[in-house]
């Protein structure tokens, strides 16, 4: 039976859920090998949970096959841990088929042991006269799953859109939603404006940071949680500065804060879809995985220049960076 709206944000809260990688080899298979290294290594990890099939596991993309078994080796590996699934639709597909597929996605999470539904943003709204009702109807349809509800707040530059303030207090009303998740990157103003109205109108609904490159801030600004592309390695550091902060450990917090931004100002750079290599690459310098297991068929190319700066802020971050 599926865990509570309530429950869930009680098993989140202070908590880190990275959105985790999927390791490919040169020919875009799965690198078995690879694949139970990074979750052997998961599983020490202090994490509150795991995303799967959300971007940085390129969700959209795999194939149903891949999909299955990204999931169910997650949950396997983290009977105990929030897992969280991403649903949403194929680049091209239009309103109606587009919701079709994300249901149809959030149903088969539900199957294979889900906890909960990343709403992707539905970016083939943007645009539309009528696209705030039929956001909350897309809303409601991915909530009659019977998971509870993350909603996600993508900025437009990265394929999100903009929800106005009516739309995003009907979706935060919704008795299914357990949150919302913040993805702006560089507009933090918008960041600041929904955490404020969050605050004020949802006291009840929980803040989960997506702000990989403004982390600590965003802690500052209200979030209780993070689900972070970059929590996918390195991922001690990441969940210390969120105990740091919900302790009120001012000095530790500061300085673990100055690290994280370290290690973001490495890897979420432009192109910025090159995040998921590097995050990979962060693995491949640590041991995780090897080398050849870092891969991402649908990035941009990346020079061996970049591999090699990765490693130096690694270096630089001393027994974080291992």
């Amino acid at each position: 039976m599926p865990d509570t709206p309530e429950n869930l944000r009680a098993r989140l809260d202070g908590g880190l859920v990275p959105a985790v990688p999927v390791t490919l080899d040169g020919a875009g298979r799965l690198h078995a090998a690879a694949h139970d290294s990074y979750l052997r290594h998961m599983t020490g990890q202090p994490v509150a949970g795991v995303a799967v099939w959300a971007h940085t596991g390129r969700g959209l993309m795999l194939g149903r096959g891949m999909a299955g078994t990204v999931l169910r080796d997650w949950r396997a590996a983290l009977p105990g841990k929030v897992l969280v699934a991403g649903a949403g639709a194929a680049p091209g597909a239009g309103a109606g088929e587009a919701t079709r597929q994300s249901v149809e996605m959030a149903e088969r999470a539900a199957q294979l042991g889900a906890d909960a539904v990343l709403a992707y943003a539905p970016n083939w709204l943007r645009g539309r006269e009528d696209a705030g009702r039929l956001i909350v109807e897309h809303h409601r349809r991915l909530a009659a799953v019977g998971l509870p509800l993350v909603l996600f707040y993508l900025y437009e530059e990265a394929g999100g859109i903009s929800y106005p303030p009516a739309v995003l207090d009907e979706l935060l009303s919704m008795p299914e939603v357990v949150g919302i998740k913040m993805a702006t990157l560089d507009s933090v103003m918008t960041y600041q404006d929904v955490s404020r109205g969050l605050a004020e109108r949802h006291p009840g609904r929980l803040l989960i940071t997506g702000e990989d490159r403004f982390l600590g801030y965003s802690l500052m600004r209200g979030a209780r949680a993070a689900l972070v592309g970059m929590g996918a390695a390195c991922t001690a550091l990441q969940a210390a500065l969120i105990r740091a902060h919900v302790a009120g450990d001012a000095p530790r917090f500061l300085e673990l804060s100055r690290l994280t931004d370290m290690l973001a100002e490495a890897t979420f750079v432009r192109p910025m879809e090159g995040y998921i290599r590097r995050m990979l690459w962060v693995l491949a310098h640590q041991g995780v995985i090897p080398l050849e297991a870092a891969n991402d068929p649908w990035g941009p190319e990346l020079s061996r220049e970049e591999y090699e700066e990765v490693g130096r802020v690694l270096h630089e971050l001393g027994e974080w960076g291992r």
